[in-house]
């Protein structure tokens, strides 16, 4: 499994879940992140801004794109024929559809490839809730809280995820 984004807030639940599951897990984020995938038990680690994870050469059964700026095709190279690609979150956006350009693209591409080109739509369920719950309990999951900010600094904390350094969460307390 491959995980895009994979030191971010989505990221390191992302990459934690996948391994409580059984998934060897390569994460994808930048240099100054690379141990921080490592402590969190990713098993490979690409520095984005070194190797392009996209060149063929290695193919993931299941790509997971948490940061939203790579092309459908290159995400596509980097995909077993038979692989699945889930798409999570928005993006900067397209000309027409603005923040889901590249989801729609690929619903709209997936019947006519081999490979299965997804958007992740969540749908809240306490029993999931539960479940995750349980493995923070066990230990098997850990949020990684990058900076807390108050909500009267609110606009900074904004600025701070859009320039995409935050490793892990940005938490605003109340």
């Amino acid at each position: 499994m491959l995980i895009i984004g994979a030191a971010g807030g989505v990221g390191t639940f992302a990459v934690q879940l996948a391994k409580a599951f059984g998934a060897e897990v390569t994460g994808v984020c930048s240099t100054t992140k690379v141990d921080l995938d490592r402590s969190i038990g990713a098993d490979h680690v690409i520095d984005y801004t070194r190797d392009d994870f996209g060149d063929g050469v290695q193919l993931y059964d299941l790509i997971l794109d948490t940061a939203g700026n790579r092309s459908l095709s290159h995400l596509q190279r980097a995909l077993a024929p038979k692989g699945t690609l889930v798409i999570i979150g928005g993006e900067g956006g397209g000309r027409w559809f603005g923040g889901i350009d590249r989801q729609l693209r690929a619903l709209m591409l997936s019947p006519f490839v081999s490979q299965k080109l997804q958007p992740l739509f969540a749908v809240g369920r306490q029993e999931d809730l539960h479940f995750l719950k349980e493995l923070i309990e066990a230990g098997s999951v850990t949020p990684v809280v990058d900076r807390t900010y108050p909500l009267s600094e609110v606009p900074e904390a904004i600025r701070y995820v859009e320039e995409g350094h935050a490793r892990g969460k940005v938490v605003i307390t109340v």
